[in-house]
């Protein structure tokens, strides 16, 4: 079939009406960038010729030379048959206005906390000048260091990941977007060797619990599973970032962690913190927000004698 629409196709549309076909046949699952076959083609398609990705009309009538048709089919053939995410065909992915280079060394960009910078937090950073020291946990591609850093502009941030690999493809961003003098990659287990007191803590640490990751659908599983799962109940590491949030964080510093569909375990675990759960776009049971005050309050301050984690 792909041969034959090799020889046959001429235009955008063709390749269009081609794509959306092979990938409801395929019954593929999406999440990556778009939410249907018809987005994820058009996309894909105008990715691939170089060509403005939010302007389709003015090209679906524009014939294509024989090399063009011929790459852009390999790629559609890629995405319905070995359900390769999108984002790792073009190795481009969006967050907002923010584009990041990405393949299969870290997370495809969709966390919730890119919302969430800068003013949906004023209530509790009035100013963004008062941000100077920052920390991204979990950094993988960088995106949202790079993003803390357009909205703190006096910031200065550590982005941390366990992944080698992952540091490898946060430092081609970090360079993309010329950030190399404001954002520092640091190898490490989540909070291991930091010492440094910051005003603003935010995480996207894995949070996909066992049972979970063994369902998840064939396009997840092209990601690096380090990225995804966290123990039985996945919060091993949203533990591990509670346990030392406090000697972390300056007097009046923020914490901001996303933990996916986890709320009412986490909730269940900490009954003494007062959790806040900031709006988003898919709702307000995804993203918690606490400050240093609360931890310390709650009697997290001393990550040796949390009383809660204790007793979970």
């Amino acid at each position: 079939m792909y041969e034959e629409a090799a020889s046959a196709f001429q235009t955008v549309r063709d390749l269009m009406r081609f794509a959306v076909s092979r990938f409801n046949e395929a019954e593929l699952t999406y999440g990556h960038g778009t939410q249907n076959a018809y987005d994820e083609a058009a996309y894909l398609i105008l990715s691939a010729l170089n060509l403005p990705i939010q302007q389709l009309e003015p090209y679906l009538d524009a014939r294509l030379l024989p090399g063009e048709v011929a790459d852009v089919l390999a790629l559609i053939r890629r995405r319905a048959e070995e359900r390769v995410p999108v984002a790792y065909l073009t190795n481009e992915a969006w967050q907002g206005e923010f584009n990041f280079y990405v393949d299969e060394r870290v997370l495809v960009p969709r966390s919730f906390i890119y919302e969430l910078m800068g003013e949906p937090l004023a209530p509790w950073i009035e100013h963004p000048e008062l941000v100077h020291r920052a920390l991204d946990l979990c950094t993988g591609s960088g995106c949202l260091a790079i993003q803390m850093a357009h909205h703190y502009p006096d910031a200065e941030i550590d982005a941390v990941d366990i992944s080698l690999d992952a540091l490898e493809v946060a430092s081609i961003n970090i360079q993309n977007y010329g950030l190399e003098d404001r954002i520092q990659l640091i190898h490490s287990d989540l909070v291991e060797g930091l010492e440094e007191p910051y005003d603003l803590i935010i995480s996207n640490p894995p949070y996909v619990d066992a049972e979970s990751v063994a369902a998840l659908p064939a396009e997840y599983l092209h990601e690096p599973e380090l990225a995804l799962g966290s123990g039985e109940d996945g919060l091993d590491a949203t533990h591990v970032i509670l346990q030392n949030a406090a000697r972390l964080l300056n007097p009046q510093g923020v914490l901001l962690v996303e933990i996916g569909h986890n709320r009412d375990v986490l909730e269940a675990a900490y009954p003494s913190l007062p959790f806040v759960w900031m709006e988003t776009q898919s709702g307000d049971g995804f993203v918690f927000l606490l400050t240093r005050e609360d931890l310390v309050a709650a009697g997290m301050g001393d990550p040796m004698n949390d009383a809660d984690f204790a007793d979970s």
